[in-house]
């Protein structure tokens, strides 16, 4: 039997005239045409207690938060929390939920996918004490993805709930629902270990709670999306494996450090075969074909450490290409010391050409990783 969170019995206040009962924390990247609509259905099935809504917008170019701060200007319930050169969906959701002082949090989408008239019944089981996370569950009786996936979705999502068994100490039929509710004090207690990496912030505050937590299950309908474009992708996936690696190794390897280490695999890849094309099919001189291969590592790890490992402060358009020559400018000392490194070591090693590049890819990548973190991508 899991040990209940502290005080799990003690009621939920129902707030005052300042103070919502109840926050729904929306982040949202491009959602512009929803935003009208999920207001309107949460004013619905929220009528008969005093509730705000926080959409957390990551500077949307499709002036997301724009639309929401007019809304704002009619309904005081209407919240907009901007966030300025800043990405990620967990962050922006812990960012909202520390923006309120509701004693009730909900998490939900923009694009209208999540069935707004289950959130009463959510919400009941906390006030009432039965729980202390209530789950939007696509997987239990009553509940379906219906047209909101596809087959091939479907498939990833299952797989991914598979998967999340590995860091969760309750049991769930739905650990990478969007959909949630949750006591405050339970989100407070998990807060300063969360990763707040990738998408799926449910799984990531059930794995980083001291206690485990209570959690119901409410069954709804997935619903196909009414606007905008899904955000999943290949990055989303990547990340969630990071984050399952971030909870059973995180308190000793950082997550973004397993990023960083696993594209540098990636780049010794590249760097061996171009200093084997320019070294051994060439036939170039072996500094020359060193410093290229050491150019053309850093150019691929950039480009994949800029997609994967600091996808919330990745870097497009002209930003791309001064991030680049930021990224060549603080590995600079690093390619000096890789080269050196290895050219010492394949002179003092008759030819020793494999053994020296290791080497001297070793010393660059301990370098670029320190370096790049504080000014490549560094937070603005």
């Amino acid at each position: 039997m899991a040990e209940p969170c502290p005080d799990v019995l003690a009621p939920v206040p129902l707030g005052g005239p300042l103070l919502p009962a109840v926050a729904v924390v929306v982040p949202t990247f491009n959602e512009a045409p929803n935003v009208a609509a999920l207001v309107t259905r949460l004013e619905q099935v929220l009528v008969d207690r005093p509730w705000e809504v926080v959409f957390v917008d990551d500077d949307s170019p499709d002036g997301t938060a724009a639309v929401v701060q007019a809304l704002a200007r009619e309904k005081p319930h209407v919240r907009c929390l901007l966030r300025l050169g800043r990405r990620g969906l967990s962050r922006a959701v812990i960012e909202g939920i520390l923006s309120t002082s509701a004693p009730v949090v909900a998490v939900m989408d923009a694009d209208l996918q999540h069935d707004e008239s289950a959130l009463p019944r959510m919400l009941a089981l906390l006030e009432a004490g039965d729980a202390d996370v209530a789950v939007g569950s696509r997987y239990v009786a009553g509940g379906g993805v219906g047209e909101g996936f596809d087959a091939g979705r479907e498939a990833m999502s299952r797989a991914a709930t598979w998967l999340a068994g590995a860091v969760l100490r309750v049991r769930l039929a739905d650990p990478m629902s969007g959909f949630f509710a949750l006591r405050r004090d339970v989100f407070d207690a998990a807060v300063r270990r969360l990763s707040g990496e990738g998408y799926k912030i449910l799984l990531d505050l059930l794995a980083s709670s001291p206690r485990p937590p209570r959690v119901a299950e409410v069954p709804y309908q997935f619903r196909p999306r009414v606007a905008g474009v899904s955000k999943l992708d290949s990055a989303v996936a990547w990340e969630f494996a990071l984050l399952l690696i971030d909870k059973r190794i995180g308190r000793w390897v950082p997550a973004r450090f397993v990023m960083y280490a696993l594209v540098g695999a990636s780049g010794v890849l590249v760097h061996m075969a171009v200093l084997w094309l320019l070294y051994r099919g060439i036939r170039l001189g072996f500094d020359t074909a060193q410093t290229a291969a050491t150019v053309t590592a850093m150019t691929t790890n950039y480009a994949l450490n800029n997609v994967f490992t600091y996808r919330d402060r990745r870097h497009s358009g002209l930003g791309w290409l001064r991030g680049l020559l930021s990224f060549y400018a603080v590995c600079g000392l690093g390619v000096v010391a890789n080269v050196g490194v290895a050219s010492a070591i394949f002179d003092r090693s008759q030819g020793a050409w494999l053994l020296a590049a290791v080497a001297g890819v070793f010393v660059g990548t301990v370098w670029n990783y320190v370096a790049s973190r504080a000014v490549t991508w560094r937070r603005g």
